[in-house]
């Protein structure tokens, strides 16, 4: 029998994303999905009917490699208009997903035995791009409940070998953000250390309770040394389009775009000039996050009446619950894998977003992007099934 080259470890060794490996077990059992996040209707009408008539009136072959023009145009003056940012089409490139601007940005700025800071718990792909570059990531972990930002603790892990810190604000899985003052700290930190910030702010309209977003882009020192991400997809929960960007200082922006180019290169036009137009209404972008309030406000309300604890979090499209403090005798990943056979819900075990120190096995996060009636539904089978273990 032939034997076959021996592949790259990094992949060979690595296990399946926990989100593709929950929403398997979902359709596996035919469960509520509210474990891997993303809606269950489609996009705004509007932005569908944009993307139709690009795909009838305008040009379907590859578009240039840093984006169409007017989506960048429409990226920088969104920024403008929404956070302050003084941008240009310079500043901004299109990507194939926000994942892939990660990815490009990580190559970009981390070579051979360069570290790069990582809050703990993380989206799991950060780890992974860090070591396919030759870097080292270097955890610095969160703490329960209130996931305040551990300046200190990352001030400790710098070393002459730190190139970079990733920052997800707001934080997929915690739903938290950072504060004013916390972007003061760790601008003032990536400028006496010289570090590159990857800044990961697709969640950065997904925002409730009145707070609007702030890039650590617009701290004092950093506009030169951020690379700061988006998300259409996040935006207007259009996941599957997989329209994302990055932007950066011109200089910083052209280096990240040469990594792009030889991830996916391109991104369908036709999406690109839909998500445009989109990013011009920001009636619809306001309408679109207000359904996502209703929908969450459903989903805490009803583990209350359920007698589940929730964490505090006031953006993305997940909410926690404390299994400990809702009576439940079981740790996350045990909870996560037994409920979607038992009761019928696919939810995450916050401790697979984790790598470093010890890992907290209380918490499980859960999609709220979804009809309140299957929301209240969900919920009501966890707590059926808890009351029964």
């Amino acid at each position: 029998m032939m034997t076959l080259p021996a592949l790259n470890p990094l992949y060979a060794q690595m296990p399946t994303t926990i989100f593709e490996a929950m929403s398997a077990l979902a359709r596996e059992h035919g469960a509520i999905n509210l474990g891997q996040g993303f809606p269950d209707g489609p996009p705004p009408p509007a932005l569908a009917q944009a993307a139709a008539r690009a795909m009838a009136e305008r040009s379907q072959q590859y578009p240039p490699m840093a984006g169409v023009p007017e989506l960048r145009d429409a990226v920088a003056a969104f920024y403008a208009r929404q956070q302050g940012l003084a941008l240009a089409r310079e500043h901004v490139v299109v990507t194939s997903g926000a994942t892939e601007a990660v990815a490009a940005a990580i190559l970009a700025a981390v070579g051979a035995g360069d570290e790069v800071l990582v809050l703990a718990p993380a989206y799991d792909a950060y780890a992974p791009l860090v070591r396919r570059a030759g870097g080292v990531p270097v955890f610095v972990a969160l703490a329960p409940p209130d996931w305040a930002m551990p300046i200190d603790a990352l001030r400790a892990a710098i070393t002459p070998r730190t190139r970079a810190l990733i920052l997800n604000d707001p934080l997929n899985p915690t739903g938290t953000v950072t504060s004013a003052a916390e972007r003061t700290a760790l601008a003032q930190l990536c400028v006496s250390a010289n570090l590159i910030a990857i800044c990961d702010e697709v969640w950065e309209v997904v925002r409730f309770d009145g707070l609007r977003h702030a890039s650590l882009m617009a701290e004092p020192g950093m506009a030169a040394r951020t690379i700061k991400v988006g998300s259409a997809g996040k935006i207007f929960g259009a996941t599957g389009w997989k329209v994302g960007w990055l932007v950066a200082d011109p200089a910083l922006a052209t280096v990240v775009a040469r990594a792009h180019q030889f991830l996916t290169f391109t991104t369908p036009p036709m999406l690109q000039w839909a998500v445009a137009e989109g990013l011009t209404d920001d009636a619809l972008i306001d309408a679109q996050v207000a359904d996502w309030a209703a929908s969450r406000q459903a989903l805490l309300e009803a583990l209350a009446h359920h007698g589940f604890a929730t964490l505090p979090g006031s953006a993305t499209w997940f909410s926690c619950i404390d299994l400990a403090q809702s009576g439940v005798p079981l740790d996350d990943r045990t909870f996560a894998t037994r409920a979607v056979a038992e009761a019928g819900v696919a939810t995450i075990p916050l401790s697979a977003l984790w790598e470093g120190p010890p890992a907290p096995r209380h918490i499980v996060r859960l999609c709220h992007c979804k009809p309140p009636p299957m929301l209240r539904a969900a919920v009501g089978k966890l707590a059926a099934w808890r009351d029964g273990l």
